[in-house]
């Protein structure tokens, strides 16, 4: 039990400081450092982070008129907000970006029994996006974006068992979103799901050749040879047709010399007619379609993550600070879908955020908080036994 606790030293208590401590070994992180670690580092923006706090000012005065309980938050010290900030600009990054790698690691196998809506498949399935944070050109000169603003580029790659990230990478506003299926690594036998920015037919091939199965949007202007046509197509399930394919256009064909598959399926509900690209020839038209509606999980979760974490709101100006300050947000959605799987809470990962938020500073025990399961109840009972006999 972990009566008397403050709920934020029992959430530290699910994040594995061992694994933390060998990230900054690999980069030096706390070499020639006296006063603010990287672990007091990171507990204070993850304490930012937890508690919906929009500014280091804001965490720094939050802590300061706590000091006297900061020993048993599990949090070192407290720092003003110049400390704070020039740790974020000069901490290596990449410390925090291995650890949530270390995160993701462990975390994504708790929910790979998770089913997905309306599909019945066995693989891996992914969806691959990136959400824009708009910013100031004259703050973040380094984050070029369109029309002469600033803006960067949160790339990510959601797997739709229980909506996990997978991969992060972060980019100016400037950068294309195909450029990243050059960096990313596709997993034999897994699905990805992508929109219409991602058709690059050098990159798709590599991903095809790799085992990896897509299905892409394609676009209008695409031209291709009819190979074969599927006429069993029941047009009251959506679908329209389902043919194989082979590109016509000189560049593309040298590209991607292989066949493909066209899938036509009418949305009723929002009156279009969608045209999906695949090299997946196993599963059925319909379940292709409804593959592809899941993407829209991706969506979900950069916009849950934009209402419900500091991402927004940058807590530094540099390349640096702004890397840093992302994979702290990272790592604090990863914690709390580990408390969730290690607790068995029947809650969504945004009501436990809700409540940790408000619930820092409680001495509640935090299975009692998110699974309403009264851990102390046996000590109660026995309390009341003994009163009795007494």
């Amino acid at each position: 039990m972990n009566t008397g606790k403050y709920v934020f030293a029992q959430v530290l208590q699910f994040v594995n400081r061992y694994e933390f401590e060998k990230c900054v070994k690999c980069y030096k992180g706390d070499r020639r450092v006296r006063g603010l670690t990287c672990w007091n580092q990171f507990i204070q923006l993850f304490f930012g982070q937890l508690t919906s706090l929009n500014s280091l000012r804001d965490i720094c005065v939050c802590l300061k008129a706590h000091k006297r309980k900061l020993y048993h938050l599990g949090i070192k010290q407290n720092v003003n907000q110049s400390t704070l900030s020039r740790a974020n600009e000069n901490r290596d990054w990449r410390i925090f970006a291995d650890f949530g790698e270390y995160l993701i690691k462990t975390v994504r196998p708790l929910y790979a029994n998770c089913s997905i809506p309306e599909v019945d498949v066995d693989n891996d399935v992914f969806a691959l996006d990136s959400t824009t944070i708009s910013l100031s050109i004259k703050l973040f000169n380094w984050a070029r974006g369109k029309y002469s603003r600033g803006a960067i580029k949160v790339h990510t790659l959601l797997d739709l068992r229980g909506s996990i990230p997978t991969f992060i990478y972060i980019t100016d506003g400037k950068y294309h979103d195909s450029n990243i299926l050059d960096i990313l690594v596709p997993l034999p036998g897994a699905i990805y799901l992508m929109d219409k920015a991602y058709i690059d037919f050098a990159a798709l091939y590599s991903m095809h050749k790799a085992g990896s199965l897509f299905v892409t949007r394609a676009k209008v202007t695409l031209d291709y040879d009819v190979l074969e046509s599927n006429l069993n197509i029941d047009e009251q399930t959506g679908l329209r047709s389902d043919k194989m394919i082979k590109l016509r256009g000189p560049k593309s064909k040298q590209l991607y010399p292989d066949i493909l598959r066209i899938i036509e399926y009418y949305d009723d509900e929002k009156d279009i007619l969608l045209v999906f690209l695949t090299n997946n020839f196993i599963v059925s038209a319909l379940e292709i379609a409804r593959l592809y509606r899941n993407r829209w999980q991706i969506e979900v979760f950069f916009r849950w993550i934009k209402q419900n974490l500091n991402i927004k709101k940058l807590w530094g100006h540099s390349e640096n600070a702004v890397n840093l300050h992302i994979w702290v947000a990272i790592c604090t959605y990863l914690t709390v879908a580990y408390i969730k799987r290690q607790l068995n809470s029947q809650l969504s990962i945004y009501e436990i955020m809700q409540i940790l938020s408000i619930s820092a500073f409680d001495k509640s025990p935090l299975k009692e908080l998110l699974t309403g399961y009264k851990v102390n109840q046996n000590v109660k009972e026995q309390y009341k036994l003994l009163t009795i006999e007494f």
